[in-house]
């Protein structure tokens, strides 16, 4: 490898001040520490001898790399390596310091961070107190897809270089896990660059965001062509390298690829040929055949979240319908008649090939307050649902449009359901469409009928407040895409945000789910079981999130 004469110098400065180090002091933690932060100032030392190259493969690209400006899981699979929060989590899913080294609640409305010394951005420039408020006014900002998270935000405030204060409309004593995500940016950078609001992806906004990226995560951006690939570099002066609390769990990572390939075959080829070394979403009636290959490993854990059916209740007349002057959506027997239509069991076995589990709950048990006992589905049963479309007005059915992204097991699913549907009189047409068409239709709440998933936290506030509030442009219902309302469950999920006992707020999360199976907004689906299927050589740890965390991937 050809390291140029730049890098050379800055080794040998490197390895000359650590001949000044007494070998007392080189054997201590803090010791290692030192020497390890002297060779990453050169540019080099955290780059492990091992260090390797990941290709990993997807159906989905992430359409952009603003951290703000799209809020999806394909999305914040990638950015999420480059831009880091003030929160993160560990190996176990749990709460964990990121750029905030510490926080507390100082009053019943205000919560105080102290932000992580010695930060560094991609281009060398210092994270401060400063970017950090700008990060998060920039997330709360149209047209930031990142708001619905932060609301109940007053304003944020500097209080030093090194300490930020949030301060709140009303006490919120689980603030700090509403935090992953809100990713921080270089104010200076986003200033010189055009970007001081967020991108807005549902209007297509190009802008330098888009395809350009200056974090402090572990990785930095080195190239994106977007639907054709996508390369993250090893980032030498990430804080975390040279951590000790981290350097039992990082990985040997040196540069990673993301290659969208929509095709099932296709990218299993690719990973079967050694062209890629791991796939996120593997077929389905491969994986049993992936499992018996002695070449390869799949990682497996139950999502936290889980995928649905929601309807337009927003319009007086359903669009792409042959009902004039009517929402058949609007009656709660028509929806529970979609519910009846579906026989999720059978799309399970026939189409995701047992990797799933059929639920009735809106949310998994999984977050905190969904009650288990809630995760019953109603019954498959075709000859209720025709009742209730003639007890409803629509004893010859009606015709509707179904939205669905052209990802093979989703489109599969969704082509099963149309024709279920279409049994019982709901005569439905599938339209399939790319990442691009589908997420702006989704968030813009311009479709009539659309099935999508959702990926929850452990805390129940954010899905109640992104799924089920009243959508506003301020960051209420944001994925609502719906636009159901209910006034009630408003009020309750308000209140959610800002009660402080956790039990109290647990019995509430259970109450709002209640009434949102009373009520069905949405038609709950299955949970999937997350797969991943990799090269034996291929190392790292799964989140029930099914996103990966690159820092912790490692490859023999």
């Amino acid at each position: 490898m050809n390291l140029g004469i730049a890098p050379f110098r800055r080794l040998l400065r490197a390895l000359r001040a650590l001949r000044t180090v007494p070998a007392s002091i080189a054997r201590t933690a803090r010791g290692a520490t030192a020497i390890a932060c002297l060779l990453a100032g050169a540019g080099l030392a955290a780059l492990p001898a091992s260090a390797q190259t990941l290709r990993i493969a997807s159906a989905f690209d992430p359409q952009t790399m603003d951290p703000h400006g799209l809020a999806l899981l394909y999305h914040t699979r990638v950015v999420s390596q480059v831009y880091e929060s003030l929160v993160g989590r560990d190996e176990k899913f749990a709460l964990e310091p990121a750029l905030a080294a510490s926080w507390q609640m100082t009053s019943p409305t205000a919560w105080r961070f102290r932000l992580r010394a010695g930060v560094v951005f991609h281009d060398g420039s210092r994270f401060t107190a400063d970017d950090a408020v700008f990060s998060v006014e920039r997330a709360m900002a149209p047209p930031s897809q990142r708001a619905f998270q932060l609301k109940g935000v007053k304003a944020v405030r500097k209080l030093d270089d090194a300490t930020i204060e949030f301060q709140l409309e009303a006490p919120d004593a689980v603030l700090p896990e509403k935090l992953q995500y809100v990713a921080m940016m270089s104010r200076a950078w986003s200033e010189k660059n055009g970007a001081v609001r967020a991108q807005d992806f549902n209007a297509r906004q190009e802008m330098h965001t888009v395809r350009n990226a200056n974090g402090t995560g572990p990785f930095r951006l080195a190239r994106y062509e977007p639907d054709v690939r996508l390369v993250l570099e090893r980032h030498p002066g990430w804080w975390g390298w040279a951590d000790p609390a981290h350097a039992r769990r990082n990985g040997n990572l040196k540069e990673v690829q993301f290659l969208p390939i929509r095709s099932d075959a296709t990218r299993l080829a690719a990973l079967t040929s050694g062209e890629v070394d791991l796939v996120l979403d593997p077929p389905y009636q491969d994986i049993a055949r992936l499992k018996a290959d002695s070449r390869m490993t799949l990682a497996q854990t139950a999502d936290i979240g889980q995928q649905y059916l929601t309807f337009d209740q927003a319009r007086d007349e359903l669009e792409f319908s042959d009902v004039k002057g009517r929402n058949p959506f609007k009656d709660l027997r028509v929806r529970r008649a979609v519910y009846h239509a579906i026989n999720v069991p059978l799309i399970i076995d026939k189409v995701l090939r047992g990797q799933a589990v059929p639920t009735g709950a809106f949310l998994s048990p999984r977050v905190d307050g969904s009650p288990a006992e809630l995760d019953v589905r109603l019954p498959f049963d075709p000859a209720r649902s025709r009742a209730l479309l003639a007890e409803a007005g629509y004893p010859n059915g009606f015709a509707v449009t179904l939205d669905c992204v052209n990802v093979a097991w989703r489109e599969n699913s969704c082509q099963a359901m149309a024709a279920m549907l279409t049994q019982v009189g709901i005569r439905t047409t599938l339209r399939s469409s790319t990442t691009s068409q589908f997420f702006p239709r989704l968030s813009q709440g311009s479709a009539s009928f659309v099935e999508f998933g959702w990926s929850a936290s452990p805390d129940a506030w954010n899905s109640l407040n992104g799924l089920f509030r009243t959508f506003d442009r301020s960051g209420l219902g944001s994925f609502n895409a719906g636009r159901y309302s209910n006034p009630k469950l408003d009020t309750l999920i308000d209140q959610i945000r800002v009660e402080p006992d956790l039990t109290r707020r647990r019995a509430m999360v259970a109450t709002v789910l209640r009434l949102v199976t009373e009520d069905l907004p949405y038609i709950p689906l299955y949970r999937r079981t997350l797969t991943w299927a990799m090269a034996k050589k291929v190392s790292v740890v799964q989140w029930p999130n099914d996103t990966l965390e690159l820092r912790w991937a490692k490859v023999r």
